[in-house]
């Protein structure tokens, strides 16, 4: 898991790429980063899914097809990962893994 105060940033740079996620509900939800044929995408969200059912989290899918190639790139060989407004976490995780997002 990373915790460093670049995520402000790094979903400032993903806004910019993609401007339907600049909305006041949006900066405050966990988004869940992949793109579309993604096998390891498609078990994140049924790990949140599970996560879900006991914790009411709401997250967005945001495809990194959308971004420039600078930024695709850079979570090319990442995704899934997942961000929260002050933390990532790459794939692979579990539901425990997503409940420390919250205690942190």
């Amino acid at each position: 898991m990373h915790d460093d105060n670049n995520i402000d940033a790094l979903r400032a740079r993903i806004i910019a790429a993609n401007a339907s996620l600049d909305t006041t509900e949006n900066h405050h939800q966990w988004w869940l980063l992949g793109t579309s044929g993604c096998h390891l995408c498609d078990i994140a969200e049924q790990i949140i899914s599970q996560f879900q059912a006991v914790q009411p989290i709401s997250y967005q899918k945001v495809d990194i097809a959308d971004f420039d190639e600078t930024l695709m790139m850079a979570f090319a060989t990442t995704i899934p990962v997942i961000l929260t407004p002050s933390k990532r976490l790459n794939y692979p995780f579990s539901v425990m893994d997503l409940q420390q997002l919250l205690i942190q």
